[in-house]
């Protein structure tokens, strides 16, 4: 080592440890640095074999595209054959449908996404309890107002009671509409009490409506109250049996229910833990029934049964309503709010006409309309028998 040299460097930062390099030898040349990336890095050696990165990462990237090109493909398959089978379904109920119920119909007014329709919804009872057979009367009359603009859905009960001028026919009970002239009937009667133009119809066999419900899967209800039923449609054999059985029976609060229970709910006429409910309240649980419906039908689980099931969701059904205007009509229900759906009855006074019971409309039902309609807010009814609407939730 020179005499001026020292054992360590100094440098800015001060001391570092570390080996003290060797001077240079004399006669030798340092070894030239490579840089980074340089084709002299990059040349492999002789013989040895070496897998190119690119190569993984394009299989990787084909893998992924045929991957995702194979799920839109079977997805598209499986939607094409979903709406074939709906389509053959909603095929039928057109065909069961009247031609003159077509014609009593209102024009439409474009597409259903984009325009707002009233659609009667008659619920046909089917019972083949002893002196009911054959019977035609609609035992559920409601109807529905879309409003995709505004995200709402309102339904309109009017009480099958409801004592009204049927055409050709004199006043009577409104649901004997059905039994004298069909839907054709039911329409005119309808559109000629309300003001309100009637652009499409779905009539559902409650005989058959059990089997759209179980289609589907069951239902979830929300039971405002506890019921315990008459002694109506007892599902024993004997009579002996029947008279033992103290009625059906629902607990309050949400419950999921298979067809037929459904089926039994919105036929009860009679609570006996609360004598104080009318028909008021029947048809009350009748639209909870409906939205649960309409609900589940528009479900995602739903439609990814429709290859199995998309024609026996429409079996119960007779409608002038397409299967792309049906498929629109469920969009526009999932889209809406139930907050914001609006539930509203017609009504008037309790009394008797020709020995029957009755309901003699109200002069309030113009309000209720105007409710029904949007141009005014919703109120709820100040009688038992009484006309009014509520958001969120059925009126009990």
């Amino acid at each position: 080592m020179a005499q001026d040299e020292k054992p360590y460097r100094v440098y800015r930062g001060g001391r570092i440890k570390g080996k003290v390099p060797e001077p240079p030898r004399k006669g030798s040349t340092p070894k030239p640095k490579r840089a980074r990336g340089s084709a002299e890095r990059r040349t492999p050696r002789p013989g040895r074999f070496r897998l190119r990165r690119s190569s993984g990462r394009l299989s990787w990237s084909l893998l992924t595209l045929m991957a995702t090109v194979g799920a839109l493909v079977l997805l598209l398959v499986w939607g094409v054959v979903g709406f074939l089978a709906f389509q053959s379904g909603v095929g039928s109920a057109n065909g069961r449908l009247d031609a003159s119920a077509r014609k009593a119909l209102t024009t439409g007014n474009g597409l259903l996404l984009a325009h707002g329709t009233t659609i009667l919804l008659l619920g046909t009872d089917s019972s083949q309890a002893a002196g009911r057979t054959g019977d035609r009367h609609a035992d559920s009359v409601m109807i529905i107002r879309t409003d995709p603009s505004h995200h709402r859905l309102a339904y309109l009960s009017i009480p099958r009671d409801l004592y009204v001028p049927i055409p050709g026919v004199g006043s009577t009970k409104i649901n004997a509409a059905y039994q004298v002239g069909g839907a054709a009937l039911a329409i005119r009667t309808v559109e000629n009490f309300t003001g309100i133009p009637i652009r499409h119809v779905v009539i559902v066999d409650f005989g058959q409506f059990q089997k759209l419900i179980d289609a589907e899967g069951g239902i979830t209800v929300d039971v405002p109250s506890p019921i315990l039923t008459n002694r109506f449609d007892c599902p024993y054999a004997t009579e002996a049996r029947c008279l033992q059985w103290p009625g059906w029976r629902f607990a309050k609060g949400k419950q999921h229910m298979d067809g037929h229970r459904a089926l039994i709910y919105s036929r009860i006429r009679e609570n006996r833990l609360d004598l104080r409910e009318t028909d008021m309240t029947r048809g009350a649980r009748q639209q909870a029934v409906a939205q649960a419906v309409t609900a589940k039908l528009t479900s995602f689980s739903t439609l990814l049964a429709l290859p199995f099931n998309g024609g026996s969701l429409i079996a119960p059904l007779a409608t002038d309503l397409s299967a792309s205007q049906l498929l629109e009509l469920g969009w526009v229900k999932f889209r809406s709010s139930r907050s914001q759906t609006l539930y509203c009855r017609l009504g008037g006074d309790a009394t008797s006409a020709g020995g029957a019971s009755v309901i003699i409309p109200s002069e309030d039902n113009r309000n209720a309309l105007a409710m029904w309609a949007g141009t005014s807010a919703p109120q709820r009814p100040t009688t038992t028998f009484g006309p009014g609407c509520q958001a969120g939730s059925p009126l009990g």
